[in-house]
């Protein structure tokens, strides 16, 4: 291991999760603060097909992206939320503002439409009928305000 990986393994192994989780929030601000709009929709069309084959388990060697995802969710015995939901739902929102309005309108609509419905089939996982209902009377609320 060199010099620089010793220096990275010290410094983050000290780091706590909540840490770690706001220098990447930072880093990432930092990564795209000097590229347009126009470069990040570039950049963005150009992983899409990469990101969409791992998450297919296109590259079997790793199991794929969805190996890793995985292994980066946990078993959920942790306590608090593993990185890859928190990062994903820090992360989503800004690639949705990003991305849909460059969407064509029918296919934008389709799409909300199913991103909708899975959000509410699993945003409700393990909630009682009870918690299922005040869940969506708090979605209602919110569409409708």
């Amino acid at each position: 291991m060199g010099t620089m990986d010793e220096m990275m393994e010290a410094m983050i192994g000290s780091m706590s999760k909540e840490e770690k989780q706001d220098m990447m929030v930072k880093m990432m601000e930092k990564f795209f603060a000097d590229m347009t709009a126009e470069d990040k929709q570039r950049m963005m069309e150009q992983m899409m097909p990469r990101m969409m084959m791992d998450m297919m388990g296109g590259d079997e060697s790793a199991g794929g992206m969805m190996g890793m995802m995985s292994q980066m969710m946990g078993s959920g015995k942790e306590k608090g939320m593993p990185i890859m939901p928190n990062m994903m739902t820090q992360m989503m929102p800004h690639c949705l503002n990003m991305m849909l309005p460059n969407v064509p309108k029918e296919e934008r609509v389709e799409f909300v439409l199913d991103m909708v419905a899975k959000l509410i089939e699993q945003g409700s996982v393990g909630m009682t009928d009870e918690e299922k209902d005040e869940f969506m009377a708090r979605i209602l609320e919110k569409i409708t305000s």
